[in-house]
């Protein structure tokens, strides 16, 4: 029995990769943008924690970041086909 490996191409490229690591940098800023705005006694309001940018624009970042890493990992580019990997057919 001739048991030949047949090499496949990679799922994911380098920009596919590339893509992922922009978009977790993307929601590291969202979360970022979110963070803060408590108080240090429980007891008084602060109304920090509704103001425009964690209300806003920490989600739409964060959303962001998350349609790119969609887009990482959904992309798949045309890849010709290497006379080397299926020679053996």
């Amino acid at each position: 029995m001739n048991t030949s490996t047949q090499k496949s191409p990679p799922i994911f490229r380098r920009f596919n990769y590339i893509l992922m690591i922009i978009g977790i940098v993307i929601l590291a800023i969202g979360y970022i943008l979110l963070a803060g705005g408590g108080s240090d006694d429980p007891n008084v309001f602060n109304p920090e924690i509704f103001n425009t940018r964690r209300i806003v624009i920490a989600p739409i970042v964060m959303l962001i970041g998350l349609i790119i890493g969609i887009i990482a990992i959904m992309y798949h580019p045309k890849i010709k086909p290497n006379k080397e990997i299926f020679s053996n057919q």
